[in-house]
């Protein structure tokens, strides 16, 4: 295993953590900690950024430039991952199944538009 690598994923993983016990903090009401929960979220969302850059410099690669198409693929992929979540969430926790169901196909054609949105189509 090459040492960019093992960085990566021990940061990975350290991030992954530190993120879901956030959320978990935060969206669990029985907890009592949405302030410290956001805080431990934020700080696993800032160390997955860090996890990248330094990938990437012990990968000798170019910073990440961010082009036109680079920002619809982000913000269609976040707007079918909500409506995908939101149509769960309807079926799962407020009992509306056919509005769910409904949310949650659309999302997932959203999420299927990434495709020839970043691999294109060919003949």
């Amino acid at each position: 295993m090459k040492k960019s690598s093992f960085v990566a994923m021990i940061l990975g993983t350290i991030s992954g953590v530190l993120f879901a016990l956030g959320m978990c903090m935060a969206l669990i009401p029985e907890w009592g900690a949405f302030k410290p929960g956001v805080v431990f979220g934020g700080t696993g969302l800032l160390l997955a950024l860090l996890t990248l850059l330094v990938w990437r410099k012990l990968e000798h690669k170019a910073p990440v430039r961010f082009s036109g198409k680079a920002v619809l693929s982000i913000a269609v992929g976040i707007i079918g991952a909500l409506a995908l979540g939101v149509g769960m969430c309807f079926s799962m926790v407020w009992n509306k199944m056919a509005a769910g169901i409904a949310l949650g196909l659309v999302g997932i054609v959203i999420l299927l538009c990434l495709i020839p949105l970043t691999k294109g189509i060919k003949e």
